[in-house]
């Protein structure tokens, strides 16, 4: 088994950027100044055994379509990096943007089954580029096309892990897209910066790299404020940093800079360093891992969860919704506790044992999100009552918890709190 799938302390153990000077960076939120060059910048890169490259569709396409010569450009480098013993999965967008191109529309399509009719015919040049890139150099692709539900659930995230696997234990490339042909809104990932972050956590990855149409993230909007500045190292995760971009995307993309946070507030609180860079700059990826200071680097400051954790923080869309009482906030907060029946003020949805539901306060706010040991049904009857009564009111008892604490994470670093 790939050891990024066990605990990464020796990734802990890495050189910290912290204290060398360098680069502008961002420690909590607030922008320095450094000098100029950051030599441990490649130890980090060195010791990366696994990483995702998300490719974005300002990358892939041009008012062309798809543009095959930078897949071909970007493989090339894939595959340098191979062969220097790092293993690597891609996230590649460009299906919609490729279809459009391919029927003649000039702007993206409004309606779910224009676009996904559009992913369809694209996603079919989209993945014969890239196999054809690998072609060259005898390398099989793999494509996993997937949705949110195929990650919600713990099986089905299981099966994907371990498809996932197989195939880099068989030397193949996998290709990884949200499948945009039968996706609706109720089950996206909302865009492809998001599925990298969770495949990231799925597989173990050791870090991430988004290729996007800007050099990194800006103190502000570059497109809007011509004094913006490049921030080169983000240490940890702090709300400051939203305040520095924006969620409007390019003319093809559906993301833009804030979902990308989104996606790195993901991987830091699973340990897992993340890059947003200029992916049409020449050699991008041989040159991050030869230590250039390209693009912004996020750095995590502790590893926040491991195993079944890292999965229920980056949750994509829980089942349903508890409503606590201040107690047991304060208990699940501030104490480290179980959540009992004698919390529970409301039941909010239809759902099953295991299933995973966000926990809330009476106002409303995010406290976490955690594994059911009852049906929606049960916790309805049970709700208010001490743990003692549950056997005379149900007539058994599966557990004396509602949610374990080993199933359940905090709002601040769940990713369901966005």
């Amino acid at each position: 088994m790939h050891e990024g799938l066990q605990d990464m302390e020796e990734f802990q153990d890495m050189p910290s950027l912290d204290s060398v000077p360098g680069d502008d960076g961002i420690d909590g939120g607030l922008l320095g100044h450094t000098q100029d060059d950051i030599p441990d910048r490649r130890a980090w890169f060195r010791r990366c055994r696994r990483l995702v490259v998300k490719v974005g569709s300002a990358v892939l396409t041009t008012p062309r379509g798809l543009d095959r010569v930078m897949i071909h450009r970007l493989t090339d480098q894939i595959v340098e990096l191979k062969e220097r013993g790092h293993e690597v999965l891609v996230v590649s967008s460009g299906a919609v943007a490729s279809g459009m191109r391919k029927v003649g529309l000039k702007e993206k399509p409004r309606t779910i089954p224009q676009k996904q009719a559009t992913a369809a015919i694209g996603q079919t040049f989209l993945m014969n580029a890239w196999e054809e890139a690998f072609d060259k150099f005898e390398l099989l692709t793999a494509q996993i096309l997937l949705t949110h539900e195929d990650l919600a659930h713990r099986h089905r995230y299981l099966n994907a892990r371990n498809t996932l696997e197989t195939l880099l234990d068989w030397n193949i490339v996998p290709v990884v897209n949200e499948n945009d042909t039968v996706v609706v809104e109720e089950i996206k990932f909302g865009d492809n910066d998001q599925l990298s972050a969770l495949i990231a956590g799925l597989v173990g990855a050791d870090l991430v790299v988004i290729l996007t149409d800007t050099e990194g993230l800006y103190d502000c909007d570059p497109r809007i404020h011509e004094d913006a500045r490049l921030i080169r190292i983000v240490h940890g995760f702090s709300p400051k940093l939203m305040t520095c971009a924006t969620p409007d995307p390019g003319s093809v993309g559906t993301g833009g800079m804030l979902s990308k946070l989104h996606a790195a507030k993901k991987c830091l609180a699973s340990g897992i360093p993340m890059v947003i860079g200029p992916g049409r700059e020449k050699d991008i990826l041989v040159r991050l891992f030869d230590g250039e200071p390209l693009g912004t680097l996020f750095l995590p400051k502790r590893r926040l969860y491991h195993g079944k954790k890292i999965w229920l923080a980056n949750l994509p869309k829980p089942a349903g919704e508890l409503v606590l009482d201040p107690g047991a906030v304060r208990a699940l907060q501030k104490a480290g506790k179980s959540l009992l029946p004698i919390g529970v003020r409301e039941v909010r949805g239809t759902f099953g044992v295991g299933a995973a539901v966000r926990c809330v306060d009476e106002n409303g706010t995010l406290v976490g999100v955690g594994l059911t040991n009852y049906r929606s049904g049960e916790i309805d009857r049970i709700k208010g009552h001490h743990t003692d009564e549950i056997e005379s009111l149900l007539g058994y008892k599966h557990s004396d918890e509602v949610i374990h604490r080993n199933n359940f994470v905090l709002a601040e670093q769940a990713g369901a709190a966005e």
